[in-house]
């Protein structure tokens, strides 16, 4: 079982954190990744030393954290996963934004390789197909927001088959 297995959602968390905080300022302290995930200290040591004991960060008391070549890999999983949910929510779904980074935080732990994989997929078909793009995305934005359609639907599809 490689350590990215072992990790728990919010060890995900911790390292996702860790991995934003790094590409920004080259090196992270507890006390930034305390403020961006809104938890102690005292939760950020514990997360660290199992963190660094898994091989996926280096981490001294009192010292900068980096992120080891295997944490690299994983929190870029991590942070796929959440970047492609979020996507989905957005594009797909018309979620706020807001919503969307919440709710692709609390997916993304669950949501099987697989099916995220489908996901992203969707959206890229949705967004290159003839019959979908960004025309129809904003069509369904409009129905979840009104609960009607904006054309007649057989009218659009006739439309669609003479291009």
């Amino acid at each position: 079982m490689s350590a990215h297995e072992q990790l728990s959602a919010s060890l995900e968390d911790y390292l996702e954190t860790i991995a934003n905080i790094v590409a920004e300022k080259k090196v992270a302290r507890a006390k930034e990744i305390a403020a961006g995930l809104g938890v102690s200290r005292s939760s950020v040591t514990e997360a660290l030393r199992s963190l660094s004991k898994k091989g996926l960060i280096n981490y001294a008391p009192y010292e900068v954290i980096t992120i080891t070549p295997e944490g690299e890999v994983v929190s870029a999983d991590i942070i796929h996963r959440h970047k492609a949910l979020q996507d989905f929510f957005v594009k797909v779904l018309a979620i706020d934004p807001k919503i969307a980074d919440e709710g692709a935080c609390k997916v993304e732990h669950a949501a099987p390789r697989e099916i995220i994989n489908r996901m992203i997929h969707f959206v890229k078909f949705v967004e290159e197909c003839p019959r979908g793009g960004a025309d129809w995305i904003e069509s369904f934005r409009e129905y979840c927001a009104s609960g009607t359609t904006r054309d007649n639907c057989k009218a659009c599809i006739a439309n669609c088959l003479d291009k």
